[in-house]
């Protein structure tokens, strides 16, 4: 049996199955102690011909063996068996019911979790929760509670029975099993830890197979698949180690089990059999005092089990309660407003940034404006904080208060909702569902058509490749679009954006993978078919924005320039010498013969 903050609920929740198992769990224990009774009168008939009952003495015949002995023994177990049944149902069918709730409210947390929680916890860690942890939980709810209250309902009744027979052979079964049971609650706080550091050497195995997995194409092109075994063997062995402590501490406890309850079947066989030589007991009453206390040897080892499955129960429990109390780190406040339809207008003033785990800020007194329809490129060096920006924009981060405004709103005082849904964003690491190519594109809206899919599909100028394909739009990915190429993804995952027909569409370097003439023709679509929506487009390359309305250059996290792309280049010395090494780069890239033509 297991508590905690995130499942004592649910005790109350199916109290009533809990409750019924309870019942059909009493009446098999009742019925298990009745069968000593009737050994008893077998052994005493078949001894002295004759049994004594509560009307007296009675001849051992086959009338009596008939109405005395089967015609109970047959509903005694036909008994046991309905209530066997029942209480598995209820138990087991409560802790099924448990984990499958305490799952949903796992991948609702998760779902809600901010980004930066997953750039601490890894995927691999988190799975381990889902399975390895939640079964733990799961077992320990419905076994714990039949356990608990089978060992005490059957134990105590089972001892009351004993000791109605005969008080001190009573007592000296019951020593050995006390100082089990006190061992057995020293031996449970090793089990704890030995349990949690199993866990945390099972996640670390299922993180390092996962990332090895989704890694599978680095590992084969730098030829390390040696090097990656030999980590996994490593792992593996450590969680071998970790798994063959716990079970050799479990193993002992249960030889330990063994020791105490062989060392009571010797009491009760050598002081019992001087209580038949001194006519204390007759035989029947031995065979049925030695049937009571077998009847107590599950109660006392389902305590010792217990105390065990608690162990396992709490540890996983507590790794799957840092999980449901883990907070989301980007939340609104509790005043916001909706402010209506979004137009698109942007405004930084003064915006100063720092990552939630970083010490020096990305972004310095950012200030810019983008106004509804525009068409904006973002260029700047590798890790001058372009991408920050528009995460900034999506609410991916907490935001200092009047530093962002969108259509003339502080974005804290905004919907987190409203925002994400006005925007529709293609990050630079393209994730593309294991699914068919038309839910991947329709994914971003709920009441798409196949030919909505399809125009979308035409604006990203991937329709051509996708029409190449045996299957067409029912074409199902790899996992993580492994299957198409990287322009391909791009493209597609271009489509899955324009599908939303959001008011800021945010491009994050999302052409660099397609050649300069499928860029060219996806910017003309952006710019016949956005018309009055407002485009972010980030680049490296000049020629993917150059055509732009506005283009901010940003330099070492600070604004170095904002215009045009004739402006910014008669203007600003950096922006100048980036283009002229990229056509100086472009140049000596082309072949002879269209440098000539260009000459």
């Amino acid at each position: 049996m297991i508590f905690g903050r995130h499942i004592n609920r649910y005790y109350l929740k199916y109290a009533p199955m809990l409750l019924l198992g309870l019942l059909a769990l009493t009446v098999v224990d009742y019925m298990q102690l009745v069968i000593p009774e009737l050994y008893r009168m077998v052994i005493n008939g078949v001894k002295d011909g004759f049994v004594l009952t509560d009307a007296g003495s009675v001849p051992f015949d086959i009338e009596f063996v008939l109405d005395e002995i089967c015609r109970p023994m047959l509903y005694i177990i036909v008994a046991m068996v309905i209530g066997r049944f029942l209480w598995r149902v209820c138990f087991f069918g409560a802790g099924i019911r448990v984990e499958t709730s305490l799952r949903g409210k796992m991948f609702d947390r998760c779902k809600n979790l901010s980004q930066e929680y997953y750039q601490v916890n890894k995927v691999g860690n988190l799975m381990s929760f889902f399975t390895n942890d939640l079964d733990t939980v799961q077992e320990c709810f419905s076994w714990g509670v039949l356990m608990l209250f089978d060992a005490l309902m059957l134990g105590v009744l089972a001892v009351l029975k004993m000791a109605k027979m005969n008080p001190y052979l009573t007592l000296l079964c019951l020593i050995p099993m006390s100082l089990l049971l006190a061992s057995s609650l020293i031996v449970g706080k090793y089990l704890t830890a030995k349990w949690d550091k199993r866990q945390a050497a099972f996640s670390d195995l299922s993180d390092f197979s996962q990332e090895t997995f989704a890694g599978i194409a680095v590992v084969k092109a730098f030829v390390k698949e040696t090097h990656e075994l030999l980590q996994f063997r490593k792992l593996s062995r450590k969680n071998e180690d970790t798994n063959v402590d716990y079970t050799r501490l479990s193993v002992l406890l249960n030889v330990c089990l063994t020791l105490f309850i062989e060392s009571v079947v010797c009491v009760i066989i050598g002081y019992g059999g001087y209580l038949v030589y001194t006519n204390v007991f007759d035989a029947g009453q031995l065979v049925e005092f030695i049937g009571y206390f077998n009847t107590i040897i599950w109660p006392v080892m389902a305590i010792s089990e217990l105390i065990g499955m608690h162990a396992q129960g709490k540890a996983s429990l507590n790794r799957i309660s840092e999980l449901l109390d883990a907070q989301p780190a980007v939340v609104d406040r509790t005043d916001v407003q909706a402010p209506g339809e979004i137009r698109g207008d942007i405004d930084f003033k003064n915006l100063t940034f720092t990552y939630p785990d970083g010490e020096m800020p990305v972004l310095t007194d950012v200030s810019f404006s983008i106004k509804a329809g525009e068409n904006v490129g973002i260029i700047g060096r590798t890790g001058s904080g372009k991408t920050t920006v528009v995460d900034l924009i999506l609410r991916t981060y907490n935001v200092p208060d009047g530093t962002l405004f969108i259509d003339g709103h502080d974005v804290n005082t905004i919907p987190i909702k409203a925002v994400r849904d006005a925007a529709a964003y293609v990050p630079q690491d393209n994730f593309l569902f294991s699914d068919t190519i038309e839910n991947n594109i329709s994914f971003a809206t709920d009441n798409g058509t196949p030919e909505d899919v399809i125009s979308a599909a035409k604006m990203a100028d991937v329709h051509d490749n996708i029409d190449e394909f045996p299957e067409k739009y029912e074409s199902v990915l790899g996992e993580r679009g492994v299957t198409v190429s990287g322009g391909q993804k791009q493209r597609i995952s271009i489509a899955r954006a324009l599908m939303k027909n959001a008011a800021i569409l945010i491009l994050d370097d999302s052409v660099s993978a397609v050649d300069v003439k499928t860029e060219k023709a996806i910017l003309e679509n952006l710019r016949t078919l956005r018309k009055g929506k407002t485009t972010i487009l980030i680049a490296h390359r000049i020629s993917t924005i150059e055509q732009m309305d506005k283009i901010i250059f940003i330099d070492d996290g600070k604004i170095a320039a904002v215009g045009t792309h004739a402006e910014l280049y008669a203007a600003n010395s950096d922006y100048r010498n980036m283009v002229d090494l990229q056509k100086l780069d472009d140049a000596e890239e082309a072949p002879a013969g269209e440098v000539i033509a260009h000459a």
